[in-house]
């Protein structure tokens, strides 16, 4: 795996990092059974192995189902439909109609908003998918912002595992998972409606324009504009 990969390029040290079970220096442990892992020990130890425990605020429409951690500061919004193994971070937000389908870690003051759709990913601190958006298999990087309608596909046509393509050498190489969505370093983001493809990686500060498919890896400037460095 690429150094450039390490999960340092989407998280700092005092978010999921900073809890054991998470610490690796491979960003693909964190996903796939490798976060199934972690996630669920970590749950454990927080005394949620198989019901929810609610330390923020749940509107009472909304539905939890399993082992569901809900921090102290967070707000799950009426209608959103929640099911564990699931970890809401302090003053997180999952706005109205939400579904989180499981194996999701939500950093603190992240937002998973309306009627968007999350399943086996991590959300860094602050990071957002405020409206319409599927995040599948994905990480989303410390303060990285996902515009409305963004899609994050994470299985591809032909069921073949996932490639990327490595940011040191610009080769493609296996990731090994058949469910893998994309990568987002710290403070990248995605325009409206914009759709990544399977095995797609975001690289610290870049962006996706509105409207824009993207494949591959994006060292630097924004993606569907003239400023863009690609592998």
């Amino acid at each position: 795996m690429s150094d450039s990969l390490n999960p340092k390029i989407c998280f700092d040290s005092e978010g999921i990092l900073a809890i054991d079970h998470f610490q690796t220096n491979h960003a693909f442990d964190l996903l796939g059974n490798g976060l199934k892992e972690r996630l669920t020990a970590y749950l454990n130890e927080l005394g949620c192995d198989q019901d929810p425990v609610v330390k923020g605020e749940v509107h009472p429409q909304a539905v939890l189902e399993g082992p569901v951690y809900v921090s102290a500061g967070a707000k799950i919004g009426p209608g959103a439909y929640i099911v564990g193994p699931c970890f809401i971070g302090k003053d997180a937000e999952v706005r109205h109609s939400a579904f989180i389908r499981g194996f999701v870690y939500a950093g603190a003051s992240s937002v998973i908003g309306h009627t968007t759709e999350v399943k086996g990913s991590v959300f860094g601190r602050n990071a957002k998918a405020g409206h319409f958006a599927y995040v599948g298999d994905s990480l989303i990087g410390d303060n990285c912002n996902l515009g409305a309608g963004t899609k994050l596909a994470n299985l591809k046509m032909d069921k073949s595992l996932v490639k990327y393509c490595d940011p040191d050498t610009g080769k493609r190489v296996g990731s090994g998972l058949k469910k893998f969505g994309a990568v987002l370093a710290n403070g990248s983001q995605t325009g409206c409606n914009a759709v990544l493809s399977p095995g797609s990686i975001l690289m610290a500060e870049t962006a996706v324009m509105p409207c824009h498919h993207f494949l591959g890896t994006l060292m630097s400037g924004v993606a569907g504009s003239k400023s863009e460095t690609i592998r």
